[in-house]
């Protein structure tokens, strides 16, 4: 059964607030079945987020070998009111495909030129990019709704089908 937030909440907001944002938690295994999760400064392009990396970081080496991560994206809520009041972030979630593109690769090369506040042209030329393409359905809460219905855990979630971004 849709809930109101489900039946107003479109992909399209759901993409608008990840091209807004910039930060997310980003997780994975190692391969030895190990939980781990890292802040990452991301960038969106066509349906996808891309974050640049250190060849030699864990993200680098652990996510080649699964190809697989969950993503939480903490989006801004409350204005001048999260000043005053502890205001909770809004999050949306979601599982993906991630590729790791190894530095000076073709794949690579253009989204850098494009994706210049992720790293300082020096660093480009050594820099991996991990590119998150997301699969299924992002889970959110409190995206698209009140502040105060933020409380109401029923209205405040929403499952939106992941769709490219137009």
């Amino acid at each position: 059964m849709a809930t109101t937030t489900e039946s107003r909440l479109t992909s399209e907001h759901v993409w608008h607030a990840l091209t807004k944002a910039s930060f997310a938690v980003l997780a994975y295994v190692t391969p030895s079945g190990e939980p781990r999760s890292s802040g990452v400064v991301y960038e969106t392009r066509g349906g996808r987020l891309y974050v640049a990396v250190a060849p030699d970081s864990w993200k680098a080496k652990h996510i080649s070998v699964s190809g697989r991560v969950a993503v939480t994206v903490p989006v801004r809520r409350g204005g001048v009111l999260s000043l005053v009041a502890p205001i909770p972030p809004a999050t949306i979630s979601f599982h993906a495909t991630a590729v790791v593109h190894v530095p000076g690769s073709p794949q690579v090369r253009p989204v850098l030129e494009e994706l210049t506040s992720l790293l300082p042209a020096e660093r480009r030329a050594t820099a991996s990019v991990i590119e998150i393409i997301p699969e299924g359905a992002c889970v959110t809460y409190g995206v698209g709704v009140p502040l105060m219905k933020m409380r109401d855990t029923e209205a405040a979630r929403a499952r939106v089908p992941v769709s490219a971004e137009a």
